[in-house]
């Protein structure tokens, strides 16, 4: 797998995880399907670095920003 193929399956590692939050029914569930979003996007973050794709590390970032405030707001409450 290259580079840019890992990054690529990063970036859709957290895109699934990112859905299944939507399929959580308990906040467990749903803190563990954000996390893996986080997890994959952080990691996706620093090899876009590494590589020197700053805009694309830029753009996982703001994905990332808006991950944690949709959890917040709609997933931090779910019991």
């Amino acid at each position: 797998m290259t580079d840019q193929q890992r990054l690529d399956d990063l970036e859709a590692q957290a895109e699934l995880a990112y859905a299944k939050m939507y399929d959580s029914t308990n906040t467990t569930a749903a803190a563990a399907r954000y996390s893996d979003a986080k997890e994959a996007l952080h990691d996706a973050i620093g090899l876009a670095h590494r590589l020197g794709q700053a805009d694309v590390a830029h753009r996982l970032d703001a994905r990332l920003a808006h991950i944690k405030a949709v959890f917040r707001s709609q997933f931090a409450n779910i019991g």
